[in-house]
């Protein structure tokens, strides 16, 4: 029988259930779960937010397949002030490298949030610098390369401090705390728009 979890990955937690040293993973916050659910793609070490789990193959290969380009939105602190032509290049695309070649992004949707989004606090907190200004962006993006994200602020000149995937699809983690799941039922499965 299908199964579909949403998970708030927590910051310093792999998106894995095997274990790599001392190092946190899924399985400190799954258990009694089938062994045949696994991560639908993944969530950086020190990224935090939505982690799809499932053992639905159809779902998994819906949502990883770069040509159905699900979107995906992330809360980005990042550092500096960001400026109108910082948003203006990551709606166009930028270039960054992925596996050591060049890659052009696809366009995206960048937009300066006018206040700091209410999420939980993260342990431990983004080292405080009382001269260097931050400030937070949404973006969302329709594919998935290696660390795209932090990758692609860096390349406008502002470098991600606090990365949070916030939503796929019509999915989010309003109301969550990181560590805590919930099995999705059908209607919100129907929000991934699949």
């Amino acid at each position: 029988m299908p199964h579909t979890y949403l998970f708030y990955k927590p910051f310093q937690v792999l998106s894995q259930f095997s274990p790599e040293g001392t190092k946190k993973t899924l399985a400190d916050f799954f258990e009694g779960i089938g062994k045949d659910v696994y991560p639908v793609g993944r969530l950086d070490y020190d990224s935090e937010g939505l982690l799809l789990l499932s053992n639905d193959k159809t779902l998994t290969h819906r949502l990883l397949e770069p040509r159905f380009g699900h979107k995906r939105t992330y809360y980005v602190q990042v550092e500096g002030t960001v400026s109108d032509d910082a948003l203006h290049q990551l709606n166009k695309g930028v270039t960054i490298s992925v596996d050591g070649k060049q890659h052009a992004t696809k366009p995206a949707i960048a937009k300066r949030l006018p206040a700091e989004p209410e999420l939980p606090e993260r342990n431990p907190p983004i080292r405080f610098r009382k001269n260097i200004p931050t400030s937070w962006i949404s973006l969302t993006i329709t594919e998935g390369k290696n660390r795209q994200v932090r990758k692609m602020t860096a390349a406008v000149g502002f470098p991600t401090l606090r990365l949070v995937r916030y939503s796929v699809g019509e999915l989010n983690i309003q109301e969550m705390l990181p560590g805590t799941w919930r099995e999705l039922s059908g209607t919100e499965l129907a929000l991934l728009g699949l």
